[in-house]
């Protein structure tokens, strides 16, 4: 199977403070990972980071479907097929999700499968009446987050990066978001979901759960370290790294 995202030897830090040390992850195409830690471990800063955030200093690698990312700028990064999934969606006034979307299908010229891409994900999610409104504008959390699926859905990404996006969400919203995962996984897309609990990840089907602490990856391994985490946490863990 071929490789979505491989990150290799990721260093990050914001003036004198490191959080990412050394980082290395591979997620092929057609699995959902998921990256579990406590606050604090760089689990949003690695995403962030992915996607070029300026507020960063970044080294090491990062090759999403065999192209190298760093260096590059957001839209590129995006446009080499890397789609991040926001902890808390941003509002965006004045432009609605039709807009956002006419724009994306314009940026990819060659790209004929937007129109039954956003059919398909605005019947799935039921985003028809939010659909000629401003992007994210007096949603509610469990709205946003379904706004944030259906740009995923039409964007066709190669790598989807998830930030909590089970993060205040009721438990109906839980399993909507996450059927939306599940119908979207596929042999073009890898998908990473970065959580701090095993919630969501009982509706996914999740191929391999990482463990981070301390900007690091400490275990890996099949489904059931999420619910070994949902008893023990991370103490263990993170006595071991200190």
């Amino acid at each position: 199977m071929s490789t979505a995202l491989e990150v290799t030897n990721l260093d990050a830090s914001i003036g004198d403070l490191q959080i990412l040390k050394g980082l290395d992850l591979s997620v092929p195409f057609g699995e959902v990972h998921a990256i579990m830690g406590p606050n604090g471990s760089g689990k949003s800063t690695f995403s962030h980071v992915l996607m070029g955030s300026p507020e960063y200093q970044a080294s090491g690698s990062a090759i999403v479907d065999g192209t190298e990312i760093m260096g590059m700028t957001v839209d590129e990064r995006a446009r080499a097929g890397l789609f991040e999934a926001f902890q808390y969606p941003i509002e965006v006034p004045g432009v609605s999700l039709d807009e956002l979307t006419a724009a994306m299908d314009a940026s990819n010229p060659n790209d004929d499968g937007y129109a039954a891409r956003i059919t398909l994900a605005s019947d799935r999610l039921a985003m028809d009446r939010f659909r000629d409104r401003a992007v994210n504008v007096g949603l509610s959390g469990g709205e946003k987050k379904r706004s944030e699926m259906y740009l995923l859905g039409v964007a066709k990404p190669k790598v989807a990066i998830l930030d909590e996006i089970d993060s205040g969400l009721d438990i109906d919203a839980v399993r909507e978001v996450a059927s939306m995962v599940e119908s979207l996984r596929g042999p073009d897309l890898g998908i990473v979901i970065i959580t701090h609990y095993s919630r969501i990840l009982r509706y996914i089907d999740i191929d391999r759960v990482h463990v981070m602490v301390s900007g690091r990856i400490v275990r890996s391994g099949t489904a059931e370290i999420a619910e070994e985490l949902e008893g023990a946490g991370y103490t263990e863990y993170q006595v071991a790294s200190s």
